[in-house]
């Protein structure tokens, strides 16, 4: 048999259409309700992180969420894997897997990046592994979950955000003030200035330090709610303003 024909032969109608039999059909529909299940409960996660202002939101969980399900799912088809032409010879593709999974952890680490108290990267992370679950199904021959894995991750990454922005939620900032005079006093009127602007300081975040005669504080504050805090601008204001402080800096704590 030439070449010619060998080719010809694997792209014949009954060669193509193997990927699309029955029982495959059937593997990639149940798995794109697994996706869509696993999205919607690792949103339900993401959200109760969200609104506590923590730094992996929404769209983190559910991607993260929905990739894990991929990877899972389709170990219950190991029959149906390549079409069902793989017979389990000297090479196995569970063990590939793992290293895509392992290697792509090691990837999405390099992406994250912190800053005092802002993180951001952990969506990108989440991304990066969604796409390489979509790279697998696509490999083992699931083509419709790794298009709905695709559009679901498409769409928290497109949306998910705005999606959060509707929702009531605790954002949280992080404040750096460089303070001279009385601790006691100034840390009782800071207090006070966070509890006017509608802010209060995350427990256990607090760090003191002294440079040259001045404190520098470093804490995340959560505001009390949407609505209910007053624009950054106003707080640092109040800061500026505040007895001692020499210099301040505020920014977001999650990104």
């Amino acid at each position: 048999m030439g070449l010619s024909s060998l080719f010809q032969d694997s792209l014949s109608y009954d060669a193509l259409m193997s990927f699309w039999t029955a029982p495959q059909v059937t593997a990639n529909i149940v798995m794109g309700l697994h996706l869509i299940g696993a999205l919607v409960l690792g949103l339900c996660i993401g959200y109760e992180r969200s609104f506590h202002g923590r730094a992996a939101g929404m769209r983190t969980y559910g991607l993260v969420c929905v990739a894990a399900c991929g990877l899972t799912v389709i170990s219950g088809y190991s029959d149906l894997w390549f079409a069902g032409h793989w017979q389990g010879g000297s090479s196995d593709p569970t063990r590939v897997i793992q290293g895509i999974v392992t290697g792509i952890g090691f990837l999405g680490t390099g992406v994250i990046m912190r800053d005092g108290f802002t993180i951001s990267g952990l969506t990108t992370a989440a991304s990066i592994w969604g796409v390489a679950t979509i790279g697998v199904l696509v490999g083992l021959g699931f083509y419709l979950g790794a298009i709905v894995l695709t559009i679901l991750s498409f769409i928290m990454m497109m949306w998910g955000s705005k999606l959060e922005s509707y929702l009531p939620q605790h954002h949280a900032i992080a404040i750096t003030v460089m303070m001279t005079g009385d601790l006691a006093k100034a840390e009782g009127e800071l207090r006070d200035i966070l509890h006017r602007v509608g802010y209060r300081v995350a427990p256990g975040s607090f760090a003191i330090s002294e440079t040259g005669g001045q404190s520098k504080w470093q804490f995340v504050a959560i505001s009390a709610g949407r609505g209910r805090s007053a624009p950054l601008l106003s707080l640092g204001r109040l800061l500026s303003a505040a007895e001692g402080v020499t210099d301040y800096q505020i920014n977001h704590a999650r990104n």
